[in-house]
């Protein structure tokens, strides 16, 4: 494996929408009802894609010329004091090598993490357990499935306590 993390190109859109939607399916369904992971699957075309990072920076994680990994950051709700990752994937056959954990070093070194005192991440219940070994804790101590089948997760930068 020669493994890059590069910032994400026009065109790329496709391939995410790919390995997103595999990943939901081969990795997500033993966590999640088929008709969640449909609905997760419909809400991942390249064109929402495109659509959801248009204010993120998006990163894809290559091996060779395949995209294999994808992980974004961008500011809470528009805030520039609070951040939120999104969209961080992995193929299966990638998973369990420290991709997963290379996109989330590239997104705390982004500029949108760094200037953030609080960063969010909605974690599915398949990657909560990979997220809290980050160090991301459960939002106000809420450790439940909220309305949209994920787990809010945030990590408090520096000294900043609530």
């Amino acid at each position: 494996m020669s493994i890059i993390i590069r910032k994400y190109r026009r065109g790329d859109e496709t391939a995410i929408s790919e390995l997103v939607c595999r990943t939901l399916v081969e990795s997500n369904s033993k966590d999640y009802p088929s008709d969640y992971i449909e609905n997760a699957v419909a809400e991942h075309s390249p064109e929402q894609i495109s659509k959801n990072i248009a204010d993120a920076h998006c990163y894809a994680v290559c091996d060779g010329e395949k995209i294999v990994g994808t992980g974004s950051i961008t500011g809470y709700w528009g805030s520039t004091v609070e951040s939120y990752l999104m969209t961080i994937f992995v193929l299966p056959e990638y998973q369990g090598h420290g991709i997963g954990t290379r996109i989330i070093e590239t997104l705390e070194s982004d500029e949108y993490f760094k200037r953030a005192y609080r960063t969010e991440v909605a974690a599915s219940i398949t990657a909560e357990r990979f997220y809290r070994k980050l160090g991301y804790e459960p939002k106000n101590g809420i450790r439940s499935v909220d309305e949209f089948g994920t787990i809010r997760l945030e990590k408090f930068i520096g000294d900043f306590k609530r």
